[in-house]
């Protein structure tokens, strides 16, 4: 209750408030991010949308077997788009999270099973917390068609479960360019401990998160 009541009113100072228009995925522009991958280091990239980049960021930094975070957007219709672009819900991008991981430490099926879809409510439409528009949605940006594979997989679990009292809108799109958000934009809750964020690990019941696919 503490944290809804801390989302309602930060909200208000949140990363912006526009558009609450219904999202439709444009085809992607450009090339989805990849990351170099050997045997010695092993990578695999995620792109993931849950809201205000800031408060993803900082609990997907933490996850066991994430290597680095960038925050930024993709998703719309323009090429290397700015925060004031994307504040307006214009474009159609989303704020974004590019996650590295080593996938023999955390599987990508894991990393959204047990961090994504907790950290975040995927059943509202264009919103969380106080931040409504599309540049908000939730949305999982595959780069593999075994990421996609994956995403329908877990969503399914996520319905079957009920661990959420409606169903998940999530979209799952493929990736295309991923432009960085402005430096300051970086790392934004490490620079400011307490500063505003609406995403928190929940509690379910039901034991969530065994999946293994990478």
């Amino acid at each position: 209750m503490q944290r809804l009541l801390l989302c309602l009113v930060l909200g208000l100072t949140a990363c912006s408030r526009p558009d609450t228009a219904a999202a439709v995925p444009p085809t992607p522009i450009g090339e989805p991010p990849t990351v170099e991958s050997t045997d010695a280091n092993p990578r695999a990239v995620a792109v993931l949308a849950g809201g205000c980049f800031w408060g993803m960021e900082d609990i997907l930094r933490k996850v066991p077997g994430v290597v680095d975070t960038e925050v930024g957007y993709t998703g719309g219709t323009t090429r290397r788009p700015g925060y004031d672009q994307v504040k307006k819900g214009t474009t159609g991008h989303a704020e974004a999270i590019k996650v590295v991981f080593d996938p023999t430490k955390v599987s990508y099926s894991d990393l959204l099973e047990r961090w994504f879809f907790r950290m975040h409510d995927p059943t509202t439409q264009n919103r969380q917390g106080n931040d409504i528009g599309t540049q908000y949605r939730s949305a999982i940006f595959y780069v593999s068609p075994a990421q996609k594979k994956t995403a329908e997989a877990v969503i399914s679990r996520i319905n079957s479960a009920g661990h959420w009292k409606r169903p998940v809108v999530t979209q799952v799109v493929a990736a295309g360019e991923f432009t960085p958000a402005e430096r300051y934009h970086q790392d934004y809750l490490q620079k400011h401990p307490g500063g505003y964020t609406c995403h928190y690990l929940r509690t379910f019941q039901t034991p969530i998160g065994s999946g293994s696919s990478r």
